[in-house]
C-alpha cells in the first residue's frame, strides 16, 4: 500500500491564488528531505521555510516587518538583517527585493542550520550571507560595512520577566539573552547607508524604551504604525520605522508620523481586507 502523495511544491495555484515571483529551485525539484521534526513552509511566492515544528516558528511580527521595511525602502541594493533566527525575516525581504545584497546575524547554531537550508530551496546562496553570532560583537560587522536597509524583530522581554517556553530556540526570540531593543539601534545606527531606513517591531506599550533606545543611537523615528490584533482591540504591537537623525533637516529630527492603526483580524475572526492586502504584497495567500 502506497503512503500519501509527496507535496507538489511546484503548483502555480494555492486555493485559487496565483503564487507570483520566481520558482524556486528547491520547488522545482524532484523531491526535498524534510525531516519529520521539520515543516516545509510557504512563506513568499515559491520561497518557503524550514522550520522545527516544536520550535520557533515565523509568525505575523515577522511578515509585518519584512512588509514595512522593504515598502518604505524600495530601492534598497544592500540589506541586513539583525537577529535574524530562521530567515523569515531576510527572506520575505529577498523576495521582496530580487536584486539586493543580504547580511543576516543569527546566535543559535540551529536556527542558522534551518536558514541555511531554506536559502539553498530558495535559490538566494549568492547573494544572501549568513553569519553565525551575537550582532553586538563588533567582530561580525565591519566598521565600513553599510546598508541601505536594517531590519530587525526583537525580543520582547527582558530575561526572567516571564513564563520562558518549552524550547531553546523559542526563548531566545522571546527574551533579551543577546541584547535589547537599545543594541539593535546601536548596531543599524552604526551601518546604515546615507539615507538608510532601519525597520523593527515591539510592543506598543513599551514604546517609550524604543524612544528612548533610538535618541540613545542618534536615530529618528520617522513613522510608526500601531498593529491591532483584533478590530476594536487596543494595538499591542507597533512598526517603527527610523533613519539617523544627523541626515534629516534639523526641523524634522524631533517629528514622527502617527499612521493609521494596522487591523490583522476583524470581529467576526475573518482576516482584515488590508491586512489581506498586505500578506498579497509579499507573496502570500490572503
Amino acid at each position: 500500500m502506497s503512503g500519501p502523495e509527496p507535496p507538489d511544491y511546484s503548483a502555480p495555484f494555492f486555493k485559487g491564488w496565483a503564487k507570483p515571483g520566481p520558482l524556486a529551485p528547491g520547488a522545482a525539484a524532484d523531491s526535498v528531505d524534510v525531516p519529520e521534526v521539520e515543516s516545509l513552509d510557504a512563506i513568499s511566492g515559491h520561497f518557503r521555510l524550514f522550520q522545527l515544528i516544536k520550535g520557533h516558528r515565523f509568525s505575523t511580527d515577522d511578515v509585518l516587518t519584512a512588509w514595512y521595511g522593504t515598502s518604505w525602502c524600495p530601492t534598497a541594493r544592500t540589506a541586513l538583517d539583525l537577529g535574524s533566527g530562521i530567515g523569515s525575516v531576510g527572506m520575505i525581504a529577498a523576495w521582496r527585493l530580487p536584486g539586493a545584497r543580504f547580511v543576516t546575524i543569527e546566535a543559535q547554531e540551529e536556527s542558522v542550520r534551518l536558514a541555511q537550508k531554506s536559502a539553498r530551496y530558495n535559490g538566494l546562496e549568492t547573494r544572501y550571507e549568513i553569519r553565525q553570532g551575537d550582532f553586538r560583537d563588533p567582530a561580525l560587522l565591519r566598521a565600513e560595512e553599510q546598508f541601505d536597509l536594517v531590519l530587525g524583530s526583537p525580543p520582547y522581554f527582558p530575561s526572567g520577566s516571564g513564563v520562558e517556553g518549552d524550547h531553546p530556540q523559542k526563548i531566545a526570540c522571546r527574551f533579551e539573552l543577546r541584547g535589547n531593543i537599545a543594541d539593535y539601534c546601536d548596531v543599524a545606527a552604526k551601518h546604515l547607508a546615507l539615507g538608510g531606513f532601519f525597520a523593527c517591531v515591539f510592543p506598543t506599550e513599551q514604546l517609550e524604551r524604543v524612544a528612548a533606545a533610538a535618541e540613545q543611537a542618534e536615530l529618528t523615528i520617522v513613522r510608526r504604525r500601531p498593529i491591532v490584533l483584533r478590530e476594536d482591540n487596543e494595538p499591542l504591537l507597533t512598526l517603527f520605522g527610523m533613519t539617523r537623525a544627523d541626515q534629516l533637516p534639523p526641523s524634522f529630527r524631533k517629528q514622527t508620523w502617527v499612521e493609521p492603526p494596522l487591523v490583522i483580524r476583524q470581529k467576526n475572526g475573518h482576516v482584515h481586507p488590508e491586512y489581506a492586502a498586505v500578506k498579497l504584497a509579499i507573496g502570500f495567500p490572503p
